[in-house]
């Protein structure tokens, strides 16, 4: 499939490569691939970057478009989005290519062409195959950035798979990139609203034991991921950390190493969650998160409860 998808975007004519809600950078630099490999592409970002994106962007030149109304487009590419819930507007899928990592999602069905490996640990390691199913090789900018999305999206390569090293000591050799160039290639110091977020975080929590293992929740209003993580370092084995605007709500989740090699799968875990309440949720195996109408509180809950249930399940023992 990876080759009809190459051979169309070859064929002339407009693309615009539409991304996901403050998009990461593993989205960013997909999208900046297809971009340099081929013709006539802009990239849409209606949702805006992340924080890091947006550095990412910076240093390797990469244009954006968030208003979208006077782009020409025969053909859209989304990339790196779990989920149609996730995109900022509303587009004919009917025309549309999908290409994803993430847990395969039904919603998709109505798609032209629904691509989704979710063997891949990021969107990169796809976009890189499928430049290379059409006979060509990412520039060095290109490689930089796809090598920083692996990167990025594995946690600096806690939750990769052994081919993502592949591909990606085959980028370096390819292209002469040094470690250290990946690693520095943006430098983000944690500023005092994410700290303050992180603490806010600690003081809402709440948590659950499950025989040997600690299932945790809080709320807050900004900085989801970043709270997470913090939960995680201060004990908990998995973490929920929701937000309300008004009656939207955001849920980010994530969990442990040992939890995702026990069997916690928090992309399908969420994705239920949102199938049960109406709304759209995935991601991968350690971190996913969801979004949509209604009461952040309630759907934290939920996603707790089927969390426990799931230890029980899976046995709540650490041996």
């Amino acid at each position: 499939m990876l080759q009809s998808i190459a051979k169309e975007l070859a064929s002339g004519g407009d693309t615009l490569v539409l991304l996901h809600g403050n998009a990461d950078p593993d989205a960013l630099a997909s999208a900046f691939a297809v971009q340099e490999a081929f013709p006539k592409v802009t990239i849409g970002v209606p949702g805006g970057l992340d924080r890091i994106s947006k550095l990412l962007a910076k240093e390797l030149s990469i244009e954006t478009v968030e208003d979208l109304s006077k782009t020409r487009m025969d053909r859209l590419l989304i990339l790196d989005t779990s989920g149609p819930e996730q995109l900022n507007g509303d587009f004919d899928l009917s025309k549309a290519i999908v290409v994803d990592h993430h847990t395969k999602n039904e919603k998709w069905a109505g798609a032209k062409i629904y691509y989704c490996d979710d063997g891949k640990s990021s969107c990169s390691e796809i976009v890189n195959e499928l430049i290379s199913t059409s006979g060509k090789e990412p520039s060095r900018d290109a490689a930089l950035g796809l090598m920083f999305g692996m990167l990025t999206d594995t946690g600096y390569f806690k939750f990769a798979r052994p081919q993502t090293l592949v591909t990606f000591s085959r980028l370096m050799e390819r292209h002469g990139i040094q470690m250290d160039e990946v690693m520095g290639l943006v430098s983000v110091d944690v500023d005092i609203s994410e700290r303050v977020s992180q603490l806010k975080g600690a003081q809402r929590l709440k948590y659950w034991k499950v025989g040997d293992y600690l299932v945790a929740v809080s709320q807050g209003s900004a900085f989801e991921a970043s709270v997470c993580k913090a939960l995680l370092s201060l004990g908990a084995d998995i973490a929920f950390v929701g937000s309300q605007r008004g009656e939207q709500f955001r849920v980010s989740a994530r969990a442990t190493q040992a939890m995702v090699r026990k069997g916690v799968h928090l992309g399908k875990l969420l994705g239920g969650v949102g199938s049960e309440t109406t709304n759209g949720g995935g991601g991968h195996p350690g971190a996913a998160g969801l979004s949509g109408t209604g009461d952040v509180e309630a759907i934290l809950n939920i996603s707790v409860e089927n969390a426990v249930k799931l230890l029980k399940k899976l046995g709540s023992s650490r041996d």
